[in-house]
């Protein structure tokens, strides 16, 4: 997986393509947050207090990336 920086946000990819996106760190804000894709590639976003609360969402985020398999 690769992270490319953004201005607004941080993404993940798998094998670095831009075509499968498992997810969006928005931690530039007051209102911090993940944003996962489902299979038609539409971010949901979830609200993050903290880095440690993206453990919240992890399994959220592993079914994402198993789709790329």
């Amino acid at each position: 997986m690769t992270f490319p920086d953004r201005r607004s946000y941080a993404s993940v990819l798998v094998d670095d393509n831009n075509r499968k996106p498992v997810c969006r760190l928005h931690f530039y804000g007051r209102n911090k947050h993940v944003g996962r894709f489902d299979e038609r590639k539409v971010e949901t976003r979830h609200q993050i207090q903290s880095v440690d609360d993206i453990f919240n969402v992890a399994s959220l985020l592993r079914q994402t990336a198993k789709r790329y398999r």
